[in-house]
């Protein structure tokens, strides 16, 4: 279980991360990207920084690697508008969670469409 001064700081590097990757990131590289998860060791050294891409999967590793070069900057901006004894390493990473949820209603609506059932949640 999570302390509630973990969830805390996760809850505000998530919104300042947000926040900097709409009104600061300016490279062309960098497609629409949402900040999914964050979650900060408890010595408050590491960040894993989960980022949802909307594009390919060309685009989406392409902004990835993009803002990897740009950890720095991002750290550093953190840092100014979250205050912690310390600013965390960034480690970004891709969140697959929206594909898999595709995939996943793909393969259910395929198996509706064998069984013959259309309806919405019945599964047997």
């Amino acid at each position: 279980m999570i302390p509630e001064r973990m969830k805390r700081v996760n809850e505000a590097c998530k919104e300042a991360l947000g926040e900097i990757l709409q009104a600061e990131i300016k490279d062309p590289r960098v497609g629409f990207v949402t900040v999914t998860r964050v979650e900060v060791s408890p010595d408050l050294r590491v960040a894993r920084v989960w980022l949802s891409f909307l594009g390919s999967d060309e685009e989406s590793e392409a902004s990835l690697q993009a803002l990897k070069r740009a950890r720095g900057f991002l750290r550093r901006e953190l840092g100014r508008r979250v205050r912690l004894r310390y600013t965390p390493e960034l480690v970004l990473l891709q969140d697959r969670g929206a594909e898999t949820s595709q995939r996943v209603q793909g393969i259910l609506h395929h198996l509706r469409e064998e069984d013959g059932t259309e309806e919405e949640g019945e599964i047997t």
